[in-house]
């Protein structure tokens, strides 16, 4: 355990930066920086903000910062506001990205920095000071094997208070971390944002925050586990003073005066008191019953030994419990219980604790909302410490943003150093350089749209974050897959060749068709596609070159227009202009005629003979098939297909007999959600495999094949007419609600008072054409080919301010909850 909390009696200083600031009559002085900094002296506290002295007149950070002025002097911090001259050159004046941080001190020593955007209101402005400043004292952990090491640490000579929060910065956290500043001298307190940590302590709440008392102190071996009491009222901090308060009262005392005379720290508290009544022939069966007891009614009632033969009072012959209410002029209760239990449940029935308002001034209804990014943000927290290997990315800025992409084919990944979603990402687009290295001639660069936001608006770019690919003479095309690094490589190595590339011969087209030109290709693309056209074919050629471009990055197409393509035609029994659709894994050819087929049409052609026949859905995959608007016909294994079920399914398929279905299976191992998306429909997990046909789109009725049945051909075409002919009844409907978002995400640019408000970009299943590099036309933000009009799946910043939450978020694709 620390020795002490010298560290709050030394000043702190945490210097928010910022490029916007009010003019309006502040509660803080206003000083220059020269003035400030040679005010600072050793133990003394002080939080200054830095801004422009010409910057606007208004700022959500500067009016959160000033809510936080009393508090934060509760600790000994004062607060200043330093104004920033033009002509000011100091570190923490003279940048404008600079001025976009938070910077903490201790005295005049730097300490940490981390993003304004952070400080987003007074809990997180003091909830970040005070776990800056505890950092040593307050041991934030990720694993069961940290918590385990930090318990013995302290077995035999401290207690320990555990708590989870649900993010860092929430009204929760600042409640933890204003308890550890006065009681951090006494427990050692320990910090998770981790659900499963919480999980293996052995809560099955996991929606709110948690705070444990780990009974340590008396506990020498270190192979018993302390004791662990669970806080029960909601994480504030004079709930936790509450709780903490009845830890260290004796937990069982022993009385022989009147119950209504006794008093007690519980009773100050708020809390009942329960009086196990004992004489001298039982006195040790009843001294083991009131300390079982009190062990279960730490923290809700106090627990005491009433000695019936040293008291003057009478007490009805049969009582064996007393009871007292906190409330003052209540008479007490003489009980008959016959156990432990039910003395527990008496307590907690007759026990009511009104919640202590932590700010009546507080105008944002919903807790919830005072979370961001939650679990996005926690692994980003967790992950902060990683080094990555940026310098196999260039870092642009707005000089060399141009002449970058000019000079080479170049990738290029847009994004906010505040944002969780952004710096996720950013791991997996170095992930991908790790795997280019050596291997790739295209350029892989990043930019701070935090730092360069003009450049990042010049581009388009307005949701981070964002991947574009810049080639010489061609125009961007914006990645809109998964934010993963398997799909954002695959994005890259297709666009190593221009598509629909243009095959000179007969013999090039088969070398095409069988995999062999591009080679080192197929392992990202399962499907080739081949326009056919006899030479005077102008207009289809042209449909098919706008298609082939419009899916860039998404898969191989390619074009054969020679005389002699009739040979080809007849090869395959294709009618011209056509397609040819090539799988080289399994060597399958189909060919579809394109008469009269516009370039939309043949996208959706294209995007649909992507799907596979019988795919195994998974989390990235399942929006694809989910948009055909099928029933889903869904085998759940766990483990991998056994074949005959494979060959039954897809024997039916061939038959034609599961046309108006999308026939898949989930496989649990790879697919852990799978179990839940079970346990809704059944209530318990079924034994697997099990064959489920979910109808999302209509009814909402979800029928599972009879598990008493082997699936084969016969009895699977058999249960499919029952389905039909309505003689099968479902096992449960799924009610007719949206998914969206558990909670509304911040608008940060909107709290920094952006000259603009952003519009998200349409979404395309694959990537996206632009115009040009620099345009702004209004052409930039049409689409040609209505197929690709979904939402994009990336985070959208919207609006925000401090008295009117967003209410609501983007509609999911998805009509029912349980799926």
């Amino acid at each position: 355990m620390p020795s002490g909390f010298s560290v709050f009696s030394i000043g702190v200083s945490c210097v928010v930066m910022c490029i916007l600031c009010t003019s309006a009559e502040d509660p803080v002085p206003e000083l220059s920086p020269q003035k400030y900094f040679s005010a600072l002296q050793p133990g003394k506290a002080s939080l200054a903000y830095f801004c422009p002295t010409d910057s606007p007149s208004t700022s959500i950070v500067l009016e959160q910062l000033n809510e936080a002025v009393r508090p934060l002097q509760d600790y000994g911090i004062s607060v200043a506001k330093v104004n920033c001259a033009k002509e000011e050159t100091s570190r923490y004046c003279g940048k404008e990205k600079d001025l976009m941080k938070a910077y903490l001190f201790r005295g005049s020593i730097l300490l940490r920095e981390f993003p304004a955007d952070t400080l987003f209101d007074v809990n997180a402005i003091v909830a970040h000071v005070l776990f800056a400043l505890l950092f040593n004292e307050v041991k934030y952990i990720t694993t069961l094997e940290d918590l385990q090491n930090i318990e013995n640490t302290v077995k035999g000579k401290a207690n320990m208070i555990f708590s989870y929060v649900r993010a860092i910065g929430t009204p929760e956290h600042r409640a933890v971390m204003e308890a550890a500043f006065v009681y951090g001298t006494t427990y050692q307190f320990v910090l998770t944002t981790e659900i499963g940590l919480l999980e293996s302590v052995g809560s099955e709440d996991i929606e709110h925050a948690h705070l444990y008392f780990f009974h340590c102190q008396l506990v020498s071996d270190l192979t018993q586990q302390c004791r662990r009491t669970l806080m029960g009222q909601p994480l504030t901090t004079l709930n936790i003073h509450v709780f903490v308060k009845t830890m260290k009262a004796p937990l069982l005392t022993e009385v022989a005066e009147d119950p209504q005379q006794v008093s007690t720290v519980h009773l100050q508290l708020g809390l009942p008191l329960v009086f196990i009544v004992s004489q001298k022939a039982t006195y040790e069966a009843d001294r083991r019953t009131a300390e079982w007891a009190a062990w279960h009614l730490l923290g809700k009632a106090g627990v005491l030994l009433l000695l019936r033969d040293s008291l003057e009072v009478n007490i009805p012959q049969h009582t064996n419990v007393v009871f007292r209410r906190a409330e003052k002029e209540v008479p007490v209760e003489f009980l008959v219980l016959p156990d432990v239990d039910s003395i527990i449940s008496h307590v907690e029935n007759n026990t009511h604790m009104e919640e202590i308002p932590e700010n009546e001034d507080n105008d944002i209804e919903d807790p919830d909302m005072d979370i961001q990014d939650d679990e996005v943000a926690e692994t980003v927290f967790r992950d902060r410490k990683r080094q990555l290997p940026l310098e196999l990315t260039v870092e642009l800025t707005e000089e060399t943003f141009s002449r970058t992409v000019m000079a080479s084919d170049s990738i290029v990944l847009f994004y906010a150093g505040w944002q969780a979603v952004s710096m996720a990402f950013l791991q997996s687009y170095i992930d991908v350089a790790v795997k280019l290295k050596g291997t790739s001639a295209m350029l892989l660069a990043r930019i701070n749209c935090a730092d360069w936001s003009d450049v990042c608006t010049k581009q388009n770019v307005t949701a981070f974050p964002a991947v574009k690919l810049y080639k010489k003479g061609e125009n961007p095309v914006s990645y809109a897959g998964v934010l993963g690094t398997e799909e954002l490589l695959k994005f890259i190595q297709l666009n190593r060749i221009s598509c629909p590339v243009n095959i000179t011969s007969i013999q090039e087209a088969e070398e095409y068709l069988n995999g062999e030109l591009y080679e080192d290709l197929i392992t990202y693309s399962s499907l080739s596609v081949l326009g056919l056209f006899s030479p005077t074919m102008t207009t289809t050629k042209e449909d098919f070159t706008e298609a082939g471009n419009y899916l860039k990055g998404c898969v191989l197409t390619g074009m054969y227009s020679g005389e002699d393509v009739w040979i080809l035609a007849n090869k395959y029994a294709a009618t011209l202009p056509a397609l040819l659709l090539a799988r080289p894994r399994d060597g399958k050819r189909a060919s579809i005629p394109l008469a009269g087929t516009r370039a939309q049409d043949i996208v959706q052609i294209i995007t649909d003979a992507l799907q596979e026949t019988f795919p195994e859905i998974t989390v990235e995959n399942l929006p694809a098939y989910f948009r055909l608007q099928k029933p889903l016909l869904i085998l759940f294994s766990d483990g991998s297909m056994d074949p005959q079920y494979r060959k039954a399914i897809l024997t039916l398929v061939e038959q034609k007999h599961l046309d108006s279905f999308t026939p898949c299976w989930l496989n649990l191992k790879n697919t852990p959600v799978g179990r839940g998306i079970l346990q809704a429909y059944f209530g318990l997990l079924p034994p697997l495999p099990l064959l489920v046909l979910v109808n999302v789109h209509s009814s909402g009725r979800v029928f599972a094949f009879p598990s008493d049945q082997s699936i084969t051909e016969e009895n699977f075409a058999l249960w499919l007419k029952k389905l039909e002919a309505g003689l099968e009844n479902p096992i449960t409907v799924l009610s007719a609600q949206e998914w969206k978002p558990p909670l509304p995400a911040y608008d940060f640019l909107s709290m920094m008072d952006a000259a603009t408000t952003p519009h998200p970009p349409g979404k395309a299943p694959g990537c996206v054409r632009e115009t040009d590099v620099q345009g702004n036309d209004k052409e930039q933000h049409e689409d040609k080919l209505a197929v690709r009009k979904e939402p994009v799946e990336t985070l959208r910043i919207k609006h925000w301010n401090r008295n009117n939450w967003l209410k609501e978020t983007e509609k999911s694709l998805r009509p029912h909850k349980e799926l």
